[in-house]
């Protein structure tokens, strides 16, 4: 089976993140795509992180209603942080090794990558998706073992999400609704701290 790896904080995951993983559905010949929650992302500041039970939560709730096609990954929950690309990649290959796996990348991360963890070797060994997002470039031609998906450009972010809420601003379609019902039930985001860990 083919499976689109979707990396991400998903803090929170929002209707951009489902648009991105439908078009890899539909239109990149994958069967399956997982949403692989990442406790911290390296190159990303944690204060206003979600806890990581919190998160895959929430990808839980807007993905409940797709089991066969979407999943929610917490195999990062147990592996070192901060949590690192390649480390991710050999740890799902050697578990799943009847399925192939491709990276699901924004054109941002892409012009990051030269600073992930052995790039080199997440080049050789999987090809990448790169679907475009604003303000980057396009994905030159010459790029090893990559893809440019000509998904829809997507303006919406977790980080505008957070800050609506934080200023007490109502955003109820940015989401999937039970995605926001939960939000506003816990109160997350509501001050520019991240909310206590779950108990």
């Amino acid at each position: 089976m083919h499976v689109g790896l979707f990396f991400g904080s998903f803090n929170p995951v929002h209707i951009g993140h489902l648009a991105i993983a439908n078009y890899m559905l539909a239109y990149a010949d994958m069967d399956q795509l997982w949403f692989v929650v990442s406790p911290h992302n390296p190159l990303k500041k944690k204060q206003t992180l979600l806890p990581e039970a919190d998160r895959l939560h929430l990808v839980n709730l807007a993905i409940e209603a797709y089991p066969q096609q979407y999943r929610a990954s917490n195999i990062e929950f147990k592996m070192p942080t901060p949590s690192y690309t390649i480390d991710t990649l050999a740890r799902l290959s050697d578990k799943y090794p009847q399925h192939k796996f491709s990276l699901i990348m924004g054109s941002d991360n892409l012009e990051s990558f030269r600073k992930w963890k052995n790039r080199e070797n997440i080049v050789a060994r999987y090809h990448r998706y790169i679907y475009p997002r604003p303000g980057t470039a396009h994905l030159s031609s010459t790029a090893a073992n990559a893809t440019a998906v000509d998904a829809p450009l997507i303006e919406i972010s977790s980080t505008f999400i957070r800050t609506a809420i934080m200023q007490g601003r109502d955003v109820p379609f940015f989401m999937p609704e039970k995605v926001y019902r939960y939000i506003r039930e816990m109160h997350f985001y509501e001050t520019k701290q991240s909310a206590p860990p779950s108990l």
